[in-house]
């Protein structure tokens, strides 16, 4: 009878290798074509997208959540 420490452990090693192998391109150096990382984005912009896109939705989201509790307040 086989261990299930050994079936455990040989199924996460052979999980590691077929995902080290599927991401070994991943670690190329080498450009390959249509590999452009384009212009950099600034420190507005980036604030901007990271910060104030998911603060903007927070509050949207939040305040559609409120509207019906404020509606009926008004009656």
């Amino acid at each position: 009878m086989v261990n299930r420490n050994a079936l455990r452990a040989g199924a996460v090693s052979a999980v590691v290798t077929l995902m080290s192998l599927i991401s070994a391109p991943a670690f190329a150096n080498i450009r390959d074509d249509g590999d452009d990382p384009g212009a950099s984005m600034g420190l507005g912009t980036t604030l901007a997208v990271f910060v104030g896109i998911p603060i903007l939705a927070f509050v949207l989201i939040a305040g559609l959540v409120m509207l019906p509790d404020i509606i009926k307040k008004k009656r």
